[in-house]
């Protein structure tokens, strides 16, 4: 496909437009100043160009000389790098560099507040100076990172290092917009007479309407059918979905999101507060109705049955904090479907109350 521009053929355009690329994103501020500094020295002398401008005669010669040497091209006059081109080095024993590369061979995810810790015991037998924190992560970093992977050997014979996938993770700023914007789902995990039983849960972030489900199954696609069951109870679409990086929330849940063009959010490792929104009504959960049948536990239908009594009473009649006790997350929900009818009429006019 070819692209069609209407100053096709006009001389000089090209080299116009280059031209305007370069002063708009090439040319900083600073060097706009200089040039125009050594214009008025051109046309009025030295003198007037010391009294107009703060600048020193050295320094004006200076930049002068950086036009020239650059052929009279305006982005010589940018600043450049003040950094030295010889840096000092970090001077440390070699006995302290050797023990640090030896506990990062032997234990490849020990950080470095770890290895300051467990360098104390080897400085004091040596009388040595143990570095800092700070010290001992830019001497890792100097050292090339000290950073080996597990490998594993593949059917070829051919040995792979194993790495992390990276996933995507909530950004920082993220706020729930309106309903369905954002879900965040995670799992409880309870024993009731040595058997496993797990409780999956899910919260719109914005409304705050939740739902969970008992099931004997760790697996994504326990998880992902319980997803879908969100989405037949949920009245709206989802935009983000947000979980940890537990394995249910893997392979075929991941899948499913993908299938419906479904954004998913990972919280960091460890890092529970990401999601702090679910992480509440798993607390809420287990104190007003698990911690009273975990018996039923044993048998999940059971447990579903008298689950979905309480999801209801819980969605429809019991206040919720967030709407200062006064609102359950279905009332808010039709109290926002009220305010949009309320602000338009059938003639256009906003709604006007006497």
């Amino acid at each position: 496909m070819q692209i069609h521009c209407k100053y096709t053929g006009i001389k000089g355009f090209v080299r116009t437009y280059n031209y305007g690329l370069k002063w708009r994103y090439m040319v900083t501020d600073k060097a706009k100043y200089k040039a125009r500094v050594l214009a008025f020295y051109r046309k009025h002398g030295l003198i007037p160009t010391l009294d107009a401008f703060p600048v020193k005669r050295s320094t004006l010669f200076l930049w002068q000389k950086k036009l020239k040497n650059g052929q009279g091209k305006l982005e010589s006059l940018n600043n450049q790098s003040r950094a030295p081109q010889t840096k000092r080095q970090r001077l440390w024993p070699e006995p302290v560099m050797s023990e640090i590369k030896h506990l990062r061979q032997e234990h490849p995810n020990l950080g470095k507040d770890k290895i300051h810790t467990l360098l104390q015991e080897f400085c004091d037998q040596n009388q040595l100076i143990r570095p800092t924190t700070s010290t001992i992560g830019r001497l890792i970093k100097d050292a090339g990172g000290l950073r080996t992977f597990p490998q594993k050997v593949s059917h070829f014979g051919k040995v792979k290092p194993i790495k992390r996938a990276k996933v995507l993770r909530k950004p920082k700023d993220f706020k729930a917009l309106y309903v369905g914007h954002l879900v965040a789902l995670d799992t409880i995990e309870k024993f009731v007479h040595g058997v496993r039983r797990y409780v999956i849960t899910f919260e719109d972030i914005f409304s705050r309407f939740s739902f969970a489900w008992g099931t004997t199954s760790h697996a994504s696609l326990a998880a992902k059918e319980f997803f879908n069951y969100c989405q037949t109870v949920f009245p709206k679409p989802f935009a983000f979905a947000l979980t940890d990086n537990g394995s249910e929330f893997k392979k075929h849940f991941n899948q499913e999101l993908e299938k419906q063009h479904i954004i998913h959010y990972h919280t960091r490792p460890r890092t529970p507060k990401m999601n702090a929104h679910c992480e509440r009504f798993n607390r809420t959960i287990q104190e007003e109705f698990i911690d009273y049948h975990q018996g039923e536990l044993l048998n999940p239908t059971v447990f579903n049955r008298s689950l979905m009594t309480w999801l209801i009473w819980y969605n429809t009649k019991r206040p919720h904090f967030a709407f200062q006790n006064k609102l359950s997350p279905v009332q808010y929900l039709m109290s926002l479907e009220r305010a949009k009818k309320l602000t338009k009429s059938n003639l256009g006019w906003t709604h006007t109350c006497y």
